[in-house]
């Protein structure tokens, strides 16, 4: 970790890339919008490994393990200075150990509350809100999420880091919450910024930044457009793939919230088991093929292809393809494309 001034009574946001890169996508603007510095960079060999190289008009590069940054910004009104975890990959092996070293250097530079962004798949329409889901390690973080009128996760599990880090936080005492937001189950492969414009309307709510979301809403708007033509195609060529009726609807969890068994009175609650939060991992996207049609209430006479972002329904065999573009390279990140900020320098 560089060397920094004392922080401010901070707080703490860590994200990594998953389902719909709603965690990355929010993570990657906020540090963005504030002109956030680094202040280090964790180093993880030994949980890492070299999984592909890159290849650049022919050269193979050399290959290099995935990036572990933390970034800070100073706050203006002097009520919380915020630091930001930024995962380029989640380790294979040894999840909870990587978290609990997380969770050391946060406290090192004297972090209060810690913040875990994810996605939450559901069968909502794309033109429809994104709802915020929630959970707390404390029953302060809960009631203030009450307060918020967010949908509370009641009982579950929320796999990968993002459930586990704030697993690792309740062990050793600290406060920390999951934002969850909502993304379509069947879109779940491709980049949804209106979850992550949601995610952060919450967060500067809770934090009190002002923050500009112009454009991750024109980014949420072009979004919703495409997807919302793309489906609709879709459920004109092959029937209706959502149920006419949308509201009371339970959510189908998918890849970062699972339902299970209830194991705490506190419902709503993430609680810290004697092994530590290990269950619940799932696989990073774009490490399986593209299901961006997952949960199609019939099977699609052609293959689902994706190619540099963009996800195509292959027609029959005379007849035409549907393609639904991934999204602009902005700050934002497709299924498979990393965002513009995390290129190698």
């Amino acid at each position: 970790m560089a060397e920094t001034r004392q922080l401010n009574h901070p707080w703490f946001v860590a994200v990594w890339p998953g389902m719909g890169n709603v965690a990355l996508n929010a993570g990657v603007y906020l540090l963005a919008k504030l002109g956030m510095d680094v202040i280090g960079e964790y180093e993880a060999a030994d949980l890492f490994d070299v999984e592909h190289v890159e290849v650049k008009e022919g050269i193979i590069q050399a290959g290099r393990r995935p990036r572990n940054r933390f970034f800070a910004w100073r706050d203006p009104d002097g009520k919380h200075d915020l630091v930001v975890f930024l995962g380029e990959a989640q380790p294979p092996l040894g999840k909870y150990l990587f978290c609990r070293r997380i969770i050391e250097s946060a406290r090192e530079l004297g972090v209060e509350r810690i913040f875990t962004f994810a996605a939450m798949a559901t069968q909502m329409h794309p033109e429809h809100r994104s709802r915020v889901f929630g959970a707390a390690t404390d029953e302060a973080s809960l009631a203030e999420l009450k307060r918020l009128e967010l949908e509370l996760l009641r009982d579950g599990h929320i796999g990968g880091l993002n459930g586990v880090l704030l697993g690792a936080a309740a062990d050793v005492g600290v406060r920390g919450a999951c934002l969850l937001g909502e993304m379509p189950h069947i879109f779940s492969q491709l980049a949804f910024p209106k979850a992550s414009l949601a995610i952060l309307e919450v967060f500067t709510t809770i934090t009190g930044i002002d923050l500009d979301f112009a454009e991750l809403a024109e980014q949420s708007r072009v979004t919703e457009q495409q997807l919302g033509e793309l489906l609709a195609r879709v459920e004109k060529a092959y029937g209706q793939q959502y149920p006419a009726e949308q509201e009371g609807y339970s959510p189908e969890p998918a890849e970062e919230e699972r339902p299970g068994p209830a194991e705490s009175p506190t419902r709503g609650a993430i609680r810290a088991g004697r092994e530590g939060p290990v269950e619940g991992v799932r696989a990073e996207t774009g490490t399986r093929p593209p299901r961006c049609f997952q949960g199609l209430r019939r099977s699609l006479p052609g293959p689902v292809q994706e190619v540099g972002g963009s996800v195509t329904l292959l027609g029959r065999r005379n007849g035409p393809a549907v393609t639904a573009a991934g999204g602009r390279r902005s700050c934002f990140a497709t299924a498979k494309t990393p965002a513009a900020g995390w290129r190698d320098d």
